[in-house]
This record gives structure tokens, C-alpha cells and sequence, in this order.
């Protein structure tokens, strides 16, 4: 069977391609599955490898037998490219879709719609192996089903985390994604305290408006004294930043030195309990996103037992065994249209996501912009 598939590639001359190609898509044998992708989500984890560092001003049509756009990228970032330089790779971390012709070991699946990970989901057709699809419940269809792997698991996984460590209460940055709105409706069920990390007023009013208890604006200029403040009242000691820049992750550390010092019997705010090497309390904070491109910047204000690290869902869903892993997506499964939905701005076709016009738009990360694509469809405007 023959599929197009939106492809990326950056040349050795600077340029990033996109284009749309058709591929020979196997025929399902033993336990896989072929699945019509009908709906399949724009994550920020998509844009790395779809647009890298492409400066979308300089798109043009490039001559071809298939749909194909250019870009220039700064010819001093190609060493940071250099393990996909001249490879076409294809895209799509998520998806979901229709069951349409199964091996013989997976006849049960056949008609059912499947949340599906595992790459080359912006493609019409994806050939894959059960371990990676979600069958979905009676009711749910593919838009619903678009985002069931990669944000529900990660925030379960970062409640996992949290639990096997040792820690008690998350922090969390870019709080107001869809991500984060999970995260709070996950914490409000299980009962656990969660500190949101937002830029914005209408941010705030946003979580507070379903359910999240502590919300806090970065760019007050009592932010860090009130995120002390919430650190001594929750005993949060671990914080996923989704930024991966600049100075927040620091703010958050420092922040936990104080709140610690601070409850710690001992302390070292205090003279006779001064210790060099900060509070006892460890501290951890997980990076997990890329939103802000600028360097990171550690004082290493907090003493000495502290980390920030990256943070990964597959590896972490790897060394998990089998028994949790399911548990975790028969939760995914049942809560899919309420603990774990998802809302899409917009729905494009393949050839969309070649226009500068919806380039500029689903190349932003702010919250409430996120681009469904349906590679059933040229275009939203066909």
C-alpha cells in the first residue's frame, strides 16, 4: 500500500526540507496492525525535528515531483545537526486512527480506533506493532484519541517519579500547557500538592479556573519570596521544568535551599546550625523541555545536595515492568475525554504543514496553540 508522509531534512548546504512523499507501507503480518492515521498532534518534541533552527522567512517552493519547501538555517548550527545532515527523517511522535487490516495474531483489533506512538505518525498509514497502540474505549474517536500517549504518560510518569524518589509535592514550569492542565487534574485526584509555574495573569486565572490550588507568575517580582513561601507549605523538593533555560531552573533550587533551611530543625539560615554545605534536604529538578532556547544558568546558590538532570518519558517508561506500565495506560484509556483530554486550535492537512501561513502558527508553544494534523486531507482549505 502507498502512503504520503511528511519528511525533514537538513542539507549540508544549510537548508531544511520539508516535503511530502509517498512510501511503500508493509503489509501487516503476525500480531501488527495497520492503522488510517487520522489525527495527529504538533508536540513541541515535533518541531526539533520538523523545522530545527529554520528561519521560516526564507520558505520557498523548491521544483520537484512532490510537494517540497525549503528553509535556510544558520550555518553555524549545522554541527549541532550533524548525525541527521542529508537524512530524510520521518515525523510524528503521536496519533491516532482506524484499524483497517491486521496479522493473524491481532484479529480482535480490527475496526477499533488506537492511540499510537512510535514515529512517522504524520503519515496516512502506519504499519506497527500492538505494543504501541492504545485500543480506545467505545465512543472515542481519532481527534480524542490524537494525544493519548505522550502527554498523559508523561504526566503520569512525572507522578511516578516523584513517588519513587522519595518526594511528596512537584513543581512545575509552563504550567498552563496541556501538559500542565493534565498534571493539575492528575494531582487533584491523587491528592497531591503541586506548585504551577506560569508567565502570565490570564495563566493563572486559567488553572485556578479548573481546580489547581498554587499558582505563581514568574515575572512578579515577589515570585521567589511566594515560591518560598509555597515550598515551606507543601514540601516540594522535586520540579519539572519544561523551560530548559535561562534562570528558572535556578530560581526553583534557590528557592528550595531557603524553603529547607528553613524547616529543617538545624538549619543553616540560623548561627549555631550553620552548615557549607546547605541543607540536608535533597533537591531535584528534571528538564524535560526545551522552551527557552537561551543558556542555562546555575549560581549554585543551594548548598550541595542538589541535581538537575534531563528527564525522558520513553527510558523512563522502559524501566518500568510490564504490570505498572499497563496500569498507567488502562488509566490513559479510561480517562481519555476527561482527566486526559486534549484541545487542538486547528486542524490542517499534509500540505498545510508546508505553508508559511500555518508554519508561523503551529511553530508557537504558547498555550492554546497547538496544530492537529489529519494526513487524510490535502488541506483545511480543500
Amino acid at each position: 500500500m502507498k502512503s504520503k508522509e511528511i519528511r525533514s531534512k537538513i542539507t549540508d548546504k544549510a537548508k531544511l526540507e520539508l516535503s511530502i512523499e509517498e512510501v511503500e507501507v508493509k503489509k501487516p503480518v503476525g500480531n501488527e496492525v495497520l492503522v488510517k492515521m487520522q489525527a495527529s498532534p504538533i508536540n513541541p518534541s515535533d518541531l526539533g525535528v520538523l523545522l530545527a533552527s529554520a528561519n521560516p522567512k526564507t520558505l520557498k517552493k523548491e521544483k520537484a515531483n512532490f510537494p517540497k519547501v525549503s528553509m535556510d538555517i544558520d550555518k553555524s548550527h549545522l554541527p549541532f545537526f550533524s548525525k541527521r545532515l542529508n537524512k530524510s527523517l520521518n515525523i510524528g511522535n503521536e496519533g491516532a486512527g482506524k484499524v483497517i487490516e491486521t496479522g493473524k495474531d491481532s484479529k480482535h483489533l480490527l475496526g477499533k480506533i488506537v492511540s499510537v506512538s512510535g514515529g512517522s505518525c504524520y503519515s496516512q498509514y502506519k504499519c506497527i506493532d500492538p505494543m504501541n497502540c492504545l485500543e480506545m474505549k467505545k465512543g472515542i474517536n481519532p481527534k480524542k484519541a490524537a494525544a493519548g500517549f505522550i502527554n498523559p504518560l508523561t504526566v503520569l510518569g512525572m507522578v511516578e517519579t516523584m513517588k519513587i524518589e522519595g518526594h511528596s509535592a512537584i513543581i512545575h514550569t509552563a504550567a498552563a500547557s496541556s501538559l500542565g492542565q493534565m498534571l493539575v487534574r492528575v494531582c487533584n485526584e491523587d491528592k497531591i500538592n503541586l506548585i504551577n509555574i506560569v508567565r502570565r495573569d490570564d495563566q493563572v486565572k486559567l488553572l485556578k479556573s479548573i481546580g489547581a490550588k498554587i499558582v505563581l507568575n514568574s515575572t512578579d517580582p515577589d515570585f521567589l519570596k511566594n515560591l518560598i513561601k509555597a515550598i515551606i507549605e507543601t514540601g516540594a523538593t522535586i520540579a519539572f521544568d519544561a523551560t530548559g533555560g535561562g534562570y528558572l531552573t535556578d530560581q526553583i533550587l534557590t528557592a528550595m535551599e531557603f524553603a529547607t533551611s528553613a524547616m529543617e530543625e538545624n538549619s543553616p539560615i540560623s548561627i549555631q546550625g550553620y552548615s557549607p554545605y546547605g541543607s540536608s534536604a535533597y533537591k531535584q529538578v528534571y528538564i524535560y523541555g526545551g522552551l527557552d532556547p537561551s543558556p542555562l544558568t546555575l549560581n549554585k546558590a543551594y548548598g550541595m545536595n542538589w541535581n538537575a538532570g534531563g528527564w525522558l518519558l520513553f527510558p523512563f517508561l522502559t524501566a518500568l515492568n510490564e504490570d505498572r506500565f499497563e496500569a498507567l495506560q488502562n488509566r490513559v484509556k479510561k480517562n481519555i475525554d476527561t482527566t486526559f483530554k486534549s484541545s487542538f486550535k486547528k486542524t490542517i492537512g499534509l500540505e498545510d504543514v508546508l505553508s508559511l501561513k500555518y508554519i508561523r502558527e503551529y511553530a508557537r508553544t504558547g498555550t492554546g496553540s497547538k496544530y492537529l494534523i489529519n494526513p487524510q486531507i490535502r488541506s483545511a482549505n480543500k
